[in-house]
């Protein structure tokens, strides 16, 4: 008898009975683009408020310094909550030295409102 061979298929080609894996090595999660896409959001989202809060100290009359000092320390404050936020959503630990990246706009603000 004669045996029947199978029909080799070329390298090209699919083998509908052997499908080649359609995941990438290096694809990213849907889980990992999520949190990137949220922590981006957060924290310009915050960073906009802080951008408000510097403008609303520069329209305080120059008479009222204490009230542009106060809208400068809440910028501050909620710069480096916006650092925190980006942190906390990608379950890393709060206590860094990027945090000190937060007060950046507000002592921006402070030497063109204050100087």
């Amino acid at each position: 008898m004669s045996e029947i061979k199978p029909v080799k298929r070329a390298k090209h080609l699919m083998d509908p009975n052997n499908p080649r894996p359609s995941v990438r090595k290096d694809a990213m999660h849907v889980s990992h683009v999520q949190k990137w896409v949220m922590s981006v959001l957060a924290v310009t989202t915050i960073l906009h408020l802080v951008v408000g809060l510097v403008l609303a100290a520069a329209m305080v009359e120059d008479d009222r310094l204490d009230a542009q000092i106060g809208l400068l320390v809440i910028a501050g404050i909620f710069g480096v909550i916006s650092v925190a936020v980006g942190r906390a959503i990608h379950q890393r630990s709060l206590v860094t030295p990027w945090l000190l990246l937060g007060p950046i706009p507000a002592l921006i603000g402070a030497w063109f409102i204050l100087a």
